[in-house]
């Protein structure tokens, strides 16, 4: 997509090209969960396209830039956005081919520099500077992972070039969608001043409310600011934060890690369940595309953790460590129903459940070996090439045996958080 695709205010955004130093660029994908399901239905390009679940209960959890400037965001119920975008298209999610993509991408990424840090499937941070004498200035090298990441993936992404992470992660919103932009180092404290104080890391909603309330709307009225009257209002630490952002300083080194801490999913029900067996086939089914996520993701889980919200809102959360690591749907499943068992002795109404993959190391790490008791092995054989014929056919095209058949005639929404 383009900037031409969507009609959104902007600010200036011509702050010179000096990047002797900015070193740290934030690499951010545009819309990606909706860009990617595009490249599946590339008849839907250039219009409003929204990615998540249907049903009363079901949230966005991406939408293009089309479907943006209609009001839609992620997180709102579908309903609210279908009356927004009465005109959208509504796509299911495909949780294992984002995670294929977002390795694609993090290794585009890492060749350019082992100093990347994931922030998630779709953003990163990557520190340059050893990489200018082989590829050039941060704007050029920034331009090379744009370029790439189009020709191979066929998605955007936004990059700030900057001295610091915040500042970086704040150039490549200025920037979206589908731009670059170069914060010099001398022009910081320029590009920071006009923005309100929402933008800065650490202030949320309650935050922006307070610093409103003692006239402070802008991140230059907020530098300005006595750093007491700061503390007096935020505390010690707060306060000292947001004062040392407003002036651009942020210390913070790019730590190389791993993308994802865990992976989950979790489904609401349209009405509330409280027959066992129906959860515990959910249970099974979350169990199924948690482990194909895992192995998408070339990943195995140490943990296996699980939450249900009852219907009058409580949510319980409970984890077991596993005897070894895996990506295998049956082991997640085990444990997640013993979990369940535990829990929920005596049936009663339930609007949530989750199943998560935690304490992830990657497969490559794992010593392949047997446990006492453990089922002989094949399990795995069998689910990779389930794997296989899921990406060929469907996603719904092979499920576990214990769900053939299975119509219960409710309506759910699938989540991965």
């Amino acid at each position: 997509m383009s900037r031409s695709q969507v009609n959104r205010p902007r600010g200036p955004v011509d702050l010179g090209a000096d990047d002797s130093g900015s070193p740290i660029l934030h690499v951010d994908m545009d819309a990606f969960f909706a860009s990617v399901s595009l490249r599946e239905r590339p008849d839907l390009h250039g219009r409003p396209v929204i990615v998540g679940g249907v049903g009363g209960r079901g949230v966005v959890l991406s939408a293009t830039y089309e479907a943006r400037a209609l009001g839609v965001h992620s997180a709102m119920p579908m309903s609210r956005a279908l009356r927004l975008a009465p005109q959208a298209t509504v796509l299911p999610p495909d949780h294992r081919l984002y995670s294929a993509v977002s390795r694609e991408v993090m290794a585009v990424l890492g060749d350019v520099t082992p100093l990347v840090e994931p922030l998630s499937v779709d953003e990163a941070f990557l520190d340059v500077s050893g990489a200018r004498r082989r590829l050039g200035r941060p704007a050029e090298i920034a331009q090379r992972i744009r370029d790439r990441i189009r020709r191979e993936q066929q998605i955007t992404c936004s990059v700030g070039v900057a001295p610091t992470k915040f500042v970086a992660k704040l150039a490549s919103t200025r920037a979206k969608p589908d731009g670059l932009l170069v914060v010099p180092a001398d022009r910081v404290l320029e590009f920071l001043r006009p923005l309100p104080v929402g933008a800065l890391w650490g202030v949320g909603e309650r935050t922006e409310e307070q610093l409103r309330r003692i006239g402070l709307d802008t991140v230059g009225e907020l530098a300005d600011a006595p750093l007491e009257r700061l503390v007096r209002s935020l505390g010690r630490a707060h306060g000292t934060h947001l004062h040392d952002l407003a002036w651009g300083r942020d210390p913070r080194a790019v730590t190389p890690g791993t993308a994802e801490k865990s992976i989950g999913n979790e489904v609401t029900f349209d009405a509330d369940i409280d027959d066992v067996v129906a959860l515990r086939a959910r249970l099974l089914r979350l169990s199924d595309q948690v482990a194909s996520r895992l192995r998408a993701a070339g990943q195995r889980a140490r943990t296996v953790s699980i939450k249900v919200r009852f219907a009058d809102f409580r949510t319980v959360t409970r984890s077991r460590t596993l005897a070894a690591p895996t990506d295998i749907g049956a082991d997640v499943y085990e444990a997640a129903r013993a979990l369940f068992d535990a829990l929920v002795v005596v049936p009663e109404p339930i609007r949530l459940v989750g199943v998560r993959a935690e304490g992830l190391v990657g497969e490559g790490a794992v010593a392949e070996q047997l446990v006492l008791g453990q089922p002989e092995t094949g399990r795995r054989e069998a689910e990779v090439a389930v794997d296989e014929l899921r990406a060929r056919y469907g996603s719904d095209a092979v499920r576990p045996a214990r769900l053939l058949g299975r119509s219960d005639g409710r309506r759910e929404r699938d989540e991965a958080p």
